[in-house]
């Protein structure tokens, strides 16, 4: 659907009537460019634009299609740029992605969005503020959006670095050492996240590096190395955040390996103890005639008392304290 159209001239904004007309008038030499809004559109509705600005078929195929990389590409009329959009989700701890794309040309700019992050409302009714930065024509909107995506990014990044402090206390600091069900996940979160945002620096890099052609004078230049130097930071930080997770899972299953290994030697050393009262055990319990110390007695008061029996005990509970002192100080126990 067309959220929004408007024209602009001297950073001023002016009711956009009929599209047609309105381009005609442009074209024919009148001040100031064309700013149309899409979110969602329909291909009845994206026709409807493209008709008017005949805009590039490689490009409106890769706007049609969606899914795609973030990238600046540059035509011979206009520029296609591809933005991908994150919203963090405070319920979930998720990334939501999105995409944003822009068609820029000489008296016309077109935002197309899919999705619900990052909504550009707020970016117009900014712009339209500072009249003094409108006047750069299309490129200014270029720069605002562009720079509102990556401001987002930037609060992404916050909220990512809050949950990685977390599970790093969690890991380090308490016993049970952290989950790795919530590691992975905010692993893979990352990634999704370094998928939106590496792209685009490469590619805004290498727009800045070209010249940018008429389209990106000296003056608005410098705007745009304000949003590269922000976006690489964030880049950095996703890049250490990786490295950080990975980590982290590694230290968390060494943690358990560990743990496990307690308990295997636990166990081993309670087996050990069992074991030697099960084998005496087990050796009289064969119940053979000629076995000693059944019969063993020494006469008391007149009587005959068979000691045997108290004397197998004895040593059961005798070697049982010993091994259980020997695994306790070995630290088995």
């Amino acid at each position: 659907m067309i959220v929004d159209k408007a024209i602009y001239r001297d950073g001023h904004r002016y009711g956009c009537g009929d599209l047609s007309d309105e381009l005609d008038a442009l074209r024919s030499g009148a001040e100031g460019f064309i700013w149309i809004g899409l979110k969602d559109p329909t291909d009845e509705e994206f026709e409807l634009v493209n008709s008017e600005l005949h805009l590039h078929p490689l490009a409106v195929e890769d706007a049609v299609k969606g899914d795609q990389r973030a990238k600046i590409e540059q035509y011979e009329k206009s520029v296609f740029v591809v933005l991908k959009t994150v919203r963090y989700i405070d319920a979930t701890s998720d990334i939501e992605t999105g995409e944003l794309m822009l068609f820029i040309g000489d008296r016309f700019v077109v935002t197309v969005r899919h999705g619900e992050a990052n909504p550009l409302q707020g970016v117009r009714h900014q712009l339209e503020i500072e009249e003094s930065h409108l006047m750069h024509g299309p490129m200014a909107v270029l720069h605002s959006v562009m720079d509102s995506v990556v401001d987002n990014y930037r609060v992404v990044d916050r909220e990512i670095r809050r949950d990685l402090e977390q599970i790093e206390a969690q890991v380090f600091g308490s016993p049970a050492g952290g989950d790795a069900n919530v590691i992975y996940r905010l692993k893979r979160e990352v990634l999704e996240f370094r998928r939106a945002s590496g792209p685009l620096a490469e590619a805004l890099t290498s727009y800045m590096e070209r010249g940018a052609g008429r389209l990106l004078q000296p003056d608005v230049l410098l705007f745009f190395r304000d949003v590269e130097d922000h976006l690489r930071q964030v880049n950095d930080h996703v890049d250490a955040y990786d490295h950080l997770l990975t980590d982290m899972l590694s230290a968390h299953l060494s943690g358990v390996s560990v743990k496990q290994n307690e308990d295997m030697r636990k166990i081993s050393a309670w087996v050990a103890i069992a074991a030697v009262p099960t084998m005496i055990a087990g050796i009289y319990g064969m119940n053979f005639t000629n076995m000693p110390e059944l019969d063993a007695s020494i006469h008391l008061g007149g009587g005959e008392f068979h000691y045997g029996y108290f004397v197998v005990l004895a040593v059961m509970v005798t070697v049982c304290t010993t091994l259980y002192r020997a695994f306790k100080r070995s630290g088995w126990l």
